[in-house]
C-alpha cells in the first residue's frame, strides 16, 4: 500500500534546519527527493517541486551573499582582519544613534546577511545571535541624544563609529565602512556607497547595531508607553509627532530634532 500524501507532506515540512544548515538542509532535502521522485501521483510530484525550488532558492541566496564577499575577498590578501562599520538612528527624534563594527572570519557566508532594513525582524534577530557566535570581533558604539544636541549628529555619528572601531579586541587592518570614511581614524579605511548590501562585513555590523538600538527602544517603550517606541523606534511617526505635541518631550528626545513639535 502506497504511504499518504498527507504522510509524504509531514515529511517534507519536518525538513527544517537553522540558518547555518543550509548544506544540510540541501543535502536533506535531495534525499527527499530521490525518496520520492518515481511517485507519479501530482500530489507528491507538487511537494517534490516545492522541494526543488526550496534547493534552488538556497543556491540562489548563497549566490547573493557570495557576491556580497567581495571586497573582503579583493583586500584578503593584503589585511588579515577587515572590520565592517556601519550605523543605524541618524534620523529618529528620539533615542541615541548606534554603530556597530564587525570582523567576521574570512570566507564566511551567512544566508540572508543583508542591510537591516532588507531583512524582517525575526531573521534580524536570528542573525543578530550568528553573528555575535561567529565573528572573530564585534563591538558597538552609542552615543545619547543629549550629546546629539551639544555636538551634531555628525560628529556623534563619526564618534560613535570610531568608538566601535577602536572598541574592538581584535584590531583590525582594514575599515569598510558604509558611505563615508570615519574621521580621525588611523586605520585604512574604504568607503562604499550602499555597502551594507555590497559587504558581507558592513552588512553583519548593520544587523548589530539596528538590534542594539531596536532593543533599546522597546525598553524606553515601558517607560514612556505614549510614544510608542516600540514600534517607530523614535522615528517620527504621526503617532509619535502627536504625542510629541500631547505630553511633550521624553529625557530621551532630541530637543534639536523636535523643535517644531513643541
Amino acid at each position: 500500500m502506497s504511504e499518504s500524501i498527507s504522510s509524504i507532506k509531514n515529511k517534507y515540512k519536518e525538513i527544517s534546519f537553522p540558518i547555518m544548515k543550509y548544506d544540510e538542509e540541501k543535502a536533506a532535502l535531495q534525499r527527499f527527493i530521490e525518496e520520492y521522485c518515481d511517485d507519479e501521483r501530482s500530489g507528491v510530484q507538487n511537494i517534490i517541486n516545492s522541494a526543488n525550488k526550496r534547493i534552488a532558492s538556497i543556491d540562489k541566496e548563497i549566490a547573493r551573499v557570495t557576491g556580497m564577499t567581495g571586497y573582503e575577498r579583493k583586500y584578503a590578501s593584503e589585511y588579515q582582519f577587515i572590520a565592517g562599520v556601519d550605523e543605524v538612528g541618524r534620523g529618529p527624534l528620539a533615542g541615541p544613534i548606534v554603530t556597530a563594527a564587525v570582523i567576521l572570519p574570512p570566507g564566511l557566508i551567512i544566508p540572508y546577511l543583508n542591510d537591516s532594513k532588507q531583512v524582517n525582524e525575526k531573521k534580524r534577530e536570528e542573525l543578530f545571535d550568528i553573528i555575535n557566535e561567529v565573528a572573530v570581533s564585534v563591538c558597538v558604539g552609542i552615543r545619547t541624544e543629549k550629546e546629539i544636541d551639544e555636538f551634531g549628529i555628525g560628529h556623534m555619528d563619526s564618534a560613535a563609529m570610531r568608538d566601535s572601531v577602536l572598541g574592538l579586541e581584535t584590531r583590525p587592518d582594514m575599515v569598510l565602512v558604509d558611505a563615508f570614511k570615519i574621521p580621525e581614524l588611523d586605520i585604512k579605511q574604504v568607503a562604499i556607497v550602499k555597502g551594507d548590501t555590497l559587504s558581507v562585513s558592513i552588512a553583519a555590523a548593520s544587523i548589530v547595531a539596528k538590534v542594539t538600538r531596536d532593543r533599546m527602544m522597546e525598553e524606553y517603550a515601558l517607560k514612556y508607553p505614549e510614544y510608542g517606541f516600540d514600534k517607530n523606534k523614535g522615528y517620527g511617526s504621526a503617532q509619535h509627532i502627536e504625542a510629541i505635541k500631547k505630553y511633550g518631550p521624553t529625557d530621551i528626545h532630541r530637543r534639536s530634532f523636535i523643535g517644531n513639535f513643541v
